[in-house]
């Protein structure tokens, strides 16, 4: 019987030991998962339609800190333009420098002459609300559209402007990657841009890795405190006798009560 109740507690100290090292890898997972985000992303409220569908009016999008120089075709971004307004807003890249950006050939924006499928345009919509003169983007600028080009106050409506409708790269500030609310989840990368030189969009950037890391903190957490209380009823009630003897305790109690 001594035998038995040592084995118990060495699988005890074994099981409180494993406890503890899940809580704390569980705590710098979760902690440090949501260190890293604050770190490397900034959320933004998107307020009007522009971007729709992919991203509605009033949606909470989670933007990845970039430089502008690493901005691609297809991106997503948040910028701040002063000649156009000095507030952030969202756009698409659809053109870079030295890009020569038209439209519409067949309903389809243009860029250095090719067509450009857009999956992430409203159904049946062309790539333009009117028609946008031939434009070529000067070196380190960017040409952006909203998704929703009807309503878009984006560089279709500055091609007055003495930078016609282009913006530096340095006014852009971050790449979304995510719609956090509603839980939307990744933006899908767009391959429309791929047939051009120098590619399209961007990679998305780490955030799955760190929502994986809080989920994976969180369950270590969860599990480790747990383990405790479940290994202490589970040691007591497979304990030799441990349920009759309390049951017969009660019992003797009761009777010299009643005597």
């Amino acid at each position: 019987m001594s035998t038995t109740r040592r084995t118990d507690e060495g699988h005890g100290r074994l099981g409180s030991t494993l406890s503890g090292v899940a809580v704390a890898l569980g705590c710098v997972l979760f902690l440090g998962g949501f260190v890293w985000g604050a770190f490397v992303y900034q959320p933004y409220t998107v307020p009007t339609s522009s971007m729709s569908p992919t991203i509605g009016a009033g949606d909470r999008v989670l933007a990845q800190r970039i430089d502008g120089d690493d901005v691609r075709r297809g991106d997503v971004v948040v910028f701040r333009q002063e000649t156009w307004g000095d507030l952030p807003m969202v756009k698409r890249v659809v053109g870079v420098g030295g890009d020569k950006v038209a439209c519409c050939t067949n309903g389809r924006l243009t860029v250095n002459g090719k067509q450009i499928e857009e999956p992430y345009l409203p159904k049946g919509e062309d790539a333009a609300a009117t028609g946008l003169p031939a434009t070529t983007v000067p070196e380190g600028r960017l040409f952006l559209l909203g998704d929703e080009r009807s309503g878009s106050m984006d560089s279709s409506v500055h091609l007055e402007d003495a930078d016609h409708g282009t913006v530096p790269r340095s006014a852009v500030k971050a790449r979304v990657d995510a719609v956090a609310w509603p839980l939307d989840g990744m933006l899908d990368r767009t391959t429309a841009f791929d047939g051009l030189p120098g590619g399209g969009g961007a990679d998305p950037g780490p955030l799955r890795l760190q929502v994986t890391a809080v989920v994976m903190g969180a369950v270590l957490v969860l599990g480790g405190a747990a383990y405790g209380p479940i290994a202490r009823r589970t040691r007591r009630r497979d304990r030799p006798g441990g349920a009759d003897a309390g049951g017969r305790s009660g019992g003797t109690t009761e009777a010299a009560g009643v005597g």
